[in-house]
């Protein structure tokens, strides 16, 4: 028997918000059960229904998410090497009890796939027992993948509203082309209360904070 681990993010893009890199862990056996499930690549899936797969999925298979707030992606050297510490730190959790041979699909968020692959290798801890792929739409072309697209996009639509809630202001998506996200950033880029949900190496961020600085100037 083989255990199959698949991995991905959601949230890499936004302005604000957290980033998420959630996995899954099955036999390989269990990938055709995947797919009746309705197991797809996150963007393919309408909310409900996406919301729906992921309770099926977490009632059934070990799973695990990490969240990594904006903060700390402000403090990354790059969000690639952010991103490979923290799929080590999912599949080093979903592996914790496993010694067996285990295959882990991993959707590379990198132009360079062998580079990330070797940098990812580095932070996993059983690497003995670990046949690592990293692959470009992976999401798409795995289901074990789709599944972890799933739960990492849900996790991040949960801590979404729970920020909504707790700061008490609608920001959006948190994605830079969203009309809702844009106007919040251009009324509260300065404003303390919500400077811990903002990703202030952003472009978009650092565009506005030149801009005003230019009319504060004039």
């Amino acid at each position: 028997m083989v255990y199959l681990i698949g991995v991905d993010d959601a949230g890499r893009g936004p302005v604000l918000g957290p980033m998420v890199l959630a996995g899954v862990l099955i036999k390989d056996t269990e990938e055709e059960e995947l797919k009746k499930l309705g197991v797809k690549d996150s963007k393919l899936l309408l909310p409900k229904k996406r919301g729906e797969i992921c309770s099926k999925i977490k009632g059934k298979y070990a799973w695990h998410a990490e969240v990594t707030y904006p903060k700390e992606i402000d403090e990354s050297p790059n969000l690639n090497l952010t991103e490979a510490i923290k799929a080590g730190m999912v599949i080093n959790s979903l592996m914790k009890d496993i010694n067996e041979k285990t295959r882990v699909i991993v959707d590379c968020p990198s132009v360079n796939l062998k580079a990330w692959c070797e940098t990812l290798s580095k932070f996993i801890e059983k690497k003995e027992l670990v046949e690592l792929l990293c692959e470009h739409k992976a999401d798409f072309n795995h289901a074990v993948v789709g599944a972890g697209s799933i739960i990492a996009k849900e996790k991040r639509e949960e801590e979404v509203e729970r920020l909504k809630k707790e700061l008490g202001v609608d920001f959006g998506s948190g994605y830079p082309a969203d009309p809702k996200t844009k106007e919040f950033l251009q009324e509260n880029w300065d404003n303390e209360k919500y400077s811990e949900l903002i990703r202030k190496s952003w472009d978009t961020y650092k565009r506005i904070v030149e801009g005003r600085g230019q009319k504060k100037l004039f």
